[in-house]
């Protein structure tokens, strides 16, 4: 027997949901499926909004599955419509298809929907030839190309275009889907010893040490990868860098990388890479930094920063706060799906079946000490929004759109928390007195972040400061860091050389080494890169029922006065959101994933 997990999604809209029995039948290159009824007892499938996963057997291995066939049969004799949104298909060989509907099932209705990308005869032949090589290298970056046109995205065509470009490189670091490493150099690091003979071509005029006191040097290192056992992928070793990016910032041009050393230990086999390098020696230590960055992102900065954190402000508000409590009201919306999704992510991505394991260089035995790594390093401030940017030094970085856009959602944030709970705590002892608050507190801290003990949280709220600026920094990571971080995924990585997911050649350790087919042998295979596009897709691509920061559908408050905070900040971000629009129009590539409209109140994807 072969199992085929099936995803059915209902549409929202009023009357979407069917009380009547509706069948699924998958037909593939080989045969057909089993006729199978979505409607289990006892479940509340089929209903308003609802997505529910079914398995589908088969006496026989379909091969491709080529169309989905829906049957809709009366219950009892009643009549009662249904709207499909779409069926996903999972093989048991792990491939996922999926078929868009978008249409009314009435009567006795049978409809036969295809997969959802429009196809030729020229296309699947292509496609085909393409599966013959997965475990095999493409034979030059042209070939990203025959994953790369399956889903495009406005900016994902722009990286396609611009990522060998080096003020794009340096860009990404500013406003990509991982902008929170960069940050002001005060010294040259002895682990990094740049000299001014090297950047001399880059600095007209002026020398390292002058723009360094001018505040237009800036660093992005990756020594939390450091030491990090590389992941083993199909029986072959992949590999891992720990690099350091030094960036300049010139008077009225754009930021740019100057020099790229690919370990934290300098010496004769880890030599400092410039842009003045061979083509391919400058190339390859980008393509270094660039995959250091994808894992930093996935599995510190958006994992274990984002994910995780929220997940302990979930759970200690579901056991220690009761439902009356205004802190759970306020918090609530921002929790939504959390602890769904973060149980999903365990089995599907983390685990060792899990695509992070399959495809990714830090996955797998490794992933644990890095993410223990990375959790050391977090900090109270770090979490603080306007903190974190004062810490790194990065205010005056000019095009900062991520920091810009920041810093006005987190004051948003921050008035509407005081706004609310000053309503409730009149003093600070109201404040300290509040023994469930404080309870609250003490799980976070103790049961949270219990291997943590210097990451600077208060062991009690002593004043109302304290606990505004707790709970803002709470619904901030919750909602506006966690889409700053998942919205732009696929936008960045699904041309794959411009985020390497692994790296399956060792860096470099001598200057005039590299060839091209060295850089193909080092970036991902058919295999991964295909990988990549699927799940970086997936992670960041929009939910029909996201549910927006400040605008949700429960109304936890009834006091007038909440209400009409509740209001004013609806009204605040809306305001955010055209200033953010009219910023925009003027730009190259618009940075939108703190658009209030298009951030989540909460981590639920």
């Amino acid at each position: 027997m072969f199992n085929y997990r099936v995803t059915v999604a209902t549409g929202t809209s009023k009357y979407s949901g069917t009380n009547n029995y509706i069948y699924i039948t998958l037909v593939g290159e080989r045969g057909e499926s089993r006729r199978v009824n979505l409607d289990r007892p006892f479940c509340n499938d089929l209903e308003r909004g609802s997505v529910g996963e079914y398995e589908v057997g088969s006496e026989v291995d379909l091969g491709a599955v080529l169309l989905v066939k829906l049957d809709k049969e009366k219950f009892l004799g009643l009549e009662d419509d249904w709207f499909c949104l779409y069926v996903t298909v999972t093989t048991p060989g792990g491939d996922t298809r999926h078929f868009p509907c978008y249409r009314w099932l009435s009567e006795e209705a049978r409809v036969h929907i295809r997969e959802g990308p429009g196809k030729s005869g020229l296309g699947e032949l292509y496609l085909k030839k393409l599966v013959v090589k997965m475990d095999a290298s493409w034979d030059s970056l042209q070939d990203f190309e025959r994953i790369f046109w399956r889903v495009k995205s406005p900016i994902g065509v722009f990286v396609r275009e611009n990522w060998q470009d080096d003020c794009f490189f340096a860009y990404q670091f500013l406003n990509g889907c991982n902008p929170c490493m960069i940050q002001k150099c005060w010294e040259i690091p002895k682990k990094f010893p740049v000299t001014d003979e090297m950047v001399r071509d880059l600095l007209p005029g002026t020398t390292l040490q002058q723009e360094i006191k001018k505040g237009n040097i800036f660093l992005v290192d990756y020594e939390l990868l450091e030491g990090v056992p590389a992941n083993v992928i199909q029986g072959k070793q992949q590999f891992l860098a720990a690099p350091i990016c030094l960036l300049y910032q010139p008077p009225s041009s754009p930021l740019i990388p100057i020099a790229i050393q690919l370990s934290q230990t300098p010496g004769c086999h880890s030599p400092i890479f410039l842009p003045s390098d061979g083509s391919y020696d400058w190339l390859l230590a980008k393509l270094w930094v660039r995959s250091s960055d994808f894992q930093v992102h996935q599995i510190i900065n958006h994992l274990c920063w984002a994910h995780l954190v929220g997940e302990v402000f979930c759970i200690a508000t579901l056991r220690q706060l009761p439902a009356v409590h205004p802190i759970y009201k306020l918090l609530t919306p921002n929790t939504r799906f959390t602890l769904e999704i973060n149980m999903r992510g365990r089995t599907e991505l983390l685990s060792e079946s899990g695509i992070i394991t399959k495809v990714v260089a830090s996955g797998g035995p490794g992933m644990v000490m890095f993410g223990q790594r990375g959790f050391r390093a977090l900090t109270y401030r770090s979490l603080c929004f306007p903190e974190n940017i004062e810490e790194r030094g990065v205010g005056s970085l000019r095009d900062y759109y991520y920091r810009d856009d920041g810093l006005l959602i987190w004051a948003a944030i921050r008035k509407y928390v005081e706004s609310v709970l000053g309503l409730y705590y009149l003093t600070d002892q109201d404040v300290v007195n509040d023994e469930e608050l404080q309870a609250w507190l003490t799980d976070v801290v103790e049961e949270g972040f219990q291997e943590l003990p210097d990451i600077g949280f208060s062991r009690v709220f002593r004043s109302r400061e304290e606990l505004w600026k707790f709970l803002t920094m709470a619904i901030f990571t919750c909602s506006a860091q966690h889409s700053a971080l998942n919205n732009g995924q696929y936008d960045w990585c699904c041309w794959v050389p411009n985020s390497p997911c692994t790296m399956r050649q060792p860096p470099p350790c001598a200057k005039g080494s590299v060839t091209m087919e060295k850089i193909m042998a080092t970036l991902p295979d058919v295999s991964q890169s295909s990988i990549q596009m699927a799940f970086t897709w997936h992670l960041g691509r929009p939910l029909p029922d996201k549910k927006l920061l400040g605008f949700f559908d429960e109304e936890y408050f009834t006091e007038k006065e909440v209400i009409k905070v509740i209001q004013e900040f609806r009204e605040e971000l809306n305001r955010i959101d055209r200033l953010i629009v009219k910023r925009n129009k003027g730009l190259p590539i618009k940075y939108e994933y703190l658009r209030p409209k298009q951030i989540a109140s909460s981590i639920n994807v």
